[in-house]
């Protein structure tokens, strides 16, 4: 029977990631580097417990011992995800995270080869970020398979967790990201608004640094993107306006102060199940001929729970072979219709 590990599990969306997963009736370990919400959780649920930081590779790779697979939800990324997957490479252990930052895309992507050799599933952003928008980059390839030009944008409810917050804080000293002729580029913060509509409504939206800038390139091939993100007019101009203190916002007092004002819990059971969100995708080839898909889906970390486990349950289940992979390469481009409350629309074009 396979053995995996929750790391984090005591954070706010490791902590609903382990609920659904004994509902579902698995047994992971339950496993952090606090001590004490490690161990409570784990007697909460009856399972076992494993408490270890990320400081030593070494540490954690014995910490792995008989494990088939972690699903990583510890972050902030930039710090922990390469520590977690050395110890995954040296253990043998199949390696899944929730990240939704370009640069651990990329390192786990220069992995490729290590992950292929020691044959495990190297699966950076199994949630929110970035299942849902990936699979329609997927979708709206095969729909127009010579697409040159592809564009996401999001709108979230629920607000976010205080992991998100502080990652999105990290972020604003790298600016926004885009690609272009296949190459990662950075812009400005903010560098494009435009609005989309929703129930015939417009929506506001703003360009940011999201992970499909990255990933979505290596699932479609598709050379220029563009990821955007729902927010007032009011909050377009207040990121434009941090431009001018872009060469400090990389200063560790500044993160503190910026990570002080980030939430200090994650939404409410309520909200997140009154709350929903939404995603646009389009593409467009050189002759001008466009696609247009829009995904309907529940609020985002009820899509990270469903759409970890889903992949974890296939990755335990199925045994892919070992590489790096994006959602839709392992799972494939319809894998995110299948998620419960998830809905899919076209629109003429």
């Amino acid at each position: 029977m396979s053995e995996w590990m929750i790391y984090g599990a005591n954070g706010y969306t490791g902590q609903l990631v382990l609920a659904e997963a004994v509902k579902r009736g698995h047994h992971p370990v339950v496993a952090g580097r606090n001590g004490d919400a490690v161990r409570a959780l784990a007697k909460q649920y009856d399972l076992p417990a494993r408490v270890f930081d990320l400081a030593d590779v070494k540490t954690a790779t014995s910490a792995l011992s008989g494990m088939d697979l972690v699903l990583h939800c510890a972050g902030p990324f930039s710090a922990t995800a390469a520590p977690m997957l050395e110890a995954c490479l040296a253990h043998g252990t199949h390696y899944l995270d929730i990240t939704g930052e370009i640069d651990v895309f990329a390192h786990c992507h220069a992995q490729d080869a290590r992950a292929k050799e020691h044959d495990i599933v190297v699966l950076p952003g199994a949630g929110f970020d970035v299942v849902p928008t990936d699979c329609l980059a997927a979708l709206l390839k095969r729909e127009l398979p010579d697409a040159n030009e592809l564009v996401l944008a999001f709108e979230a409810g629920g607000g976010p967790s205080p992991g998100t917050a502080k990652t999105s804080v990290e972020g604003l000293a790298k600016g926004c990201r885009v690609r272009r002729d296949g190459v990662m580029t950075t812009v400005p913060l903010a560098y494009k608004d435009r609005t989309f509509s929703k129930d015939g409504a417009p929506r506001t939206a703003m360009t940011i640094p999201w992970g499909d800038v990255y990933t979505s390139y290596l699932s479609t091939g598709i050379p220029n993107v563009e990821v955007y993100m729902a927010v007032p007019p009011k909050t377009i101009e207040s990121v434009r306006r941090m431009r001018l203190f872009k060469p400090f916002l990389g200063f560790g007092f500044v993160q503190d102060m910026l990570k002080k004002r980030t939430p200090q819990r994650g939404p409410s059971d309520d909200k997140r199940a009154n709350t929903r969100s939404h995603i646009w995708g389009e593409v467009r080839n050189a002759a001008g001929r466009e696609a247009k898909m829009e995904l309907d889906t529940p609020n985002g970390y009820d899509i990270t729970v469903t759409a970890s486990l889903g992949i974890v349950e296939h990755v335990l289940k199925v045994k892919p072979a070992g590489g790096y992979y994006t959602p839709s390469m392992l799972m494939g481009a319809d894998y995110v219709l299948g998620l419960p409350g998830v809905v899919l629309s076209k629109t003429a074009s």
